[in-house]
């Protein structure tokens, strides 16, 4: 496996954003609808990572987004993760794990103090990642901080 830094609009990232939104159809019964916008995951005020395998298909994506105090419930000094996600023929390898500890280092080295994130009851196989990672839960924050399945994290770096 190889982790690449791309671009969040970059082809073989769209393709896994098509991906992940009908996982997220699957699970939660509609599409995540938080605004994310390419140049929020530039460095280095952010990073987006793939992972493609020994057949340079893209398998796994994960990135960062800089983000500070805000009435969101963001903190100075925050890096929000987004679109943490590995395809189903490709879990179980260690690529989330990889990607998490790439994209904290990149967080940690761009200045930012705190790795935050938000997912749901629905994906406790994120949860259990997260936790096995050392993050805990946090006050809720972001564009699905008033809903009952949503679950956020925190963790310092």
């Amino acid at each position: 496996m190889q982790i690449r830094p791309v671009r969040y609009d970059h082809p073989d990232a769209r393709k896994l954003e098509g991906v992940v939104q009908e996982e997220y159809v699957e699970r939660y019964g509609e599409t995540d609808v938080t605004p994310l916008a390419p140049e929020m995951f530039d460095p280095p005020g952010g990073l987006y990572l793939l992972a493609y395998d020994d057949r340079d298909r893209p398998v796994a994506t994960g990135g960062w987004r800089a983000l500070d105090r805000s009435d969101e419930g963001y903190r100075d000094g925050d890096a929000e993760i987004k679109r943490m996600f590995v395809i189903r023929e490709s879990r179980g390898l260690g690529l989330a794990r990889s990607i998490l500890a790439a994209l904290e280092a990149s967080a940690r080295d761009a200045d930012r103090t705190r790795m935050v994130l938000e997912t749901g009851i629905h994906q406790p196989e994120a949860i259990a990642l997260y936790v096995s990672e050392g993050y805990e839960p946090t006050t809720k924050f972001g564009h699905y901080r008033f809903h009952d399945d949503s679950r956020c994290y925190a963790k310092l770096l």
